[in-house]
């Protein structure tokens, strides 16, 4: 089974140089993976010579600063790079000027994926977030986290009745999006005490509910390195999910753990 790692950080003004990245994933024989630009950054200089040093290994999802009136334009010259296969976007980013989804529109027009950056499950189960998804229907969305499930942010969306998670969960009815999931480390508690194999004292049934809602050929790991590090580790994080069951079949794991990810961030197969 080809391992497709679809949501990875790296750099040198934040998080750690590529290479910490590549050994993590050759120990624990993830094929290739998805450079995705962290908050805060909007140059994509070092993404893309990672794309460029590292030819089959990596592609580029990359960030703008939505706030400049030139970054459709912007973002339509970097899309011409090797390796640029998506912008990441807040549920809430709107441009400058008369279209304020006009970087949401250039996205769709130069046939990006956008990876919806979410820190919390209510930005995914916002009306409006769901009528922009609807009125784009030839755009891939791919939602971050879980769509935004964090025991350490949003808490609440981690406990019963999972309200804004099932809102967040409806926009399944819309072909076009995708979600993606990582270590059980982002919505479980760490347990007290520390077992050997890692185990969660309770699992919340979050994964499950994906599964049932989007089916594994929409659903996409991705670690969250290098966070990921300051919970459950990169391992851990990608056996946890793998070993949970909610995966049940050969197939439903070739496509949640790296068929869906070839498919959506057009990635080579070989």
């Amino acid at each position: 089974m080809m391992v497709v790692d679809t949501h990875c950080h790296a750099g040198t003004n934040w998080f750690e140089p590529v290479e910490m990245l590549l050994h993590q994933m050759d120990m624990n024989g993830v094929a290739k993976a998805v450079l995705i630009q962290h908050g805060g950054n909007y140059d994509n200089r070092y993404l893309l010579e990672c794309v460029r040093r590292f030819p089959g290994r990596f592609v580029a999802v990359v960030g703008m600063d939505v706030a400049r009136p030139d970054a459709p334009a912007m973002l339509e010259r970097i899309a011409k790079e090797q390796g640029v296969v998506g912008i990441r976007l807040r549920p809430r980013d709107r441009s400058p000027g008369d279209d304020p989804l006009a970087i949401w529109r250039k996205a769709d027009k130069l046939g990006l994926a956008i990876s919806c950056f979410l820190t919390d499950a209510e930005h995914a189960a916002a009306p409006e977030f769901h009528r922009l998804v609807k009125a784009m229907p030839d755009c891939t969305f791919v939602l971050e986290h879980l769509a935004g499930v964090y025991i350490t942010r949003s808490p609440g969306s981690a406990t019963p009745p999972y309200a804004a998670f099932r809102m967040a969960l409806s926009l399944a009815d819309c072909p076009n999006t995708f979600i993606k999931f990582g270590g059980l480390g982002e919505f479980a508690e760490r347990p007290a005490r520390l077992p050997l194999p890692l185990t969660f004292d309770e699992v919340p049934p979050l994964l499950d509910m994906a599964r049932e809602a989007f089916g594994p050929h929409r659903m996409m790991w991705g670690s969250d390195y290098s966070p990921v590090s300051q919970r459950e580790g990169y391992r851990n994080a990608l056996q946890g999910p793998m070993n949970l069951g909610t995966f049940r079949t050969e197939d439903d794991g070739e496509w949640a753990f790296g068929k869906t990810a070839l498919k959506v961030w057009k990635m080579d197969e070989s």
